[in-house]
């Protein structure tokens, strides 16, 4: 299988390692990337558990989430800029026939040793 944040690769040598173990991380861009991976798989444990726990939505938000991510069709992620704690990206979707784009630079930090989404920038 293709991994959804870079198709040239391979999802096993990827994303896949991230979705396992998190401490495998090494950067905001990996877990950004990874993240997106497990948005397109509805991964919603890992999406979870790489959020930070002071900005973390609530279990049910992440029924919602999952339930969401499921519906639309994927299209593809373009990162746009990333820094060591910064990332910006395009993420495209299809959603009822409509071609629709997350637009977001988020902002990562390191919590108990592993990388988390901390949220988006303002």
């Amino acid at each position: 299988m293709n991994c959804p944040c870079t198709p040239s690769k391979n999802y096993e040598a990827c994303c896949k390692i991230a979705h396992h173990n998190q401490a495998k991380v090494h950067s905001a861009e990996q877990l950004m990337r990874s993240r997106y991976s497990a948005f397109v798989l509805a991964d919603v444990t890992y999406l979870y558990n790489s959020h930070h726990s002071q900005t973390r939505p609530s279990k049910k938000e992440h029924q919602e989430i999952k339930s969401w991510s499921q519906s639309v069709q994927w299209l593809k992620l373009e990162v746009l800029n990333a820094t060591e704690t910064t990332v910006e990206f395009k993420a495209f979707y299809m959603e009822q026939g409509k071609v629709l784009v997350i637009h977001e630079n988020s902002e990562f930090t390191k919590e108990q040793g592993n990388w988390v989404y901390k949220g988006a920038l303002q």
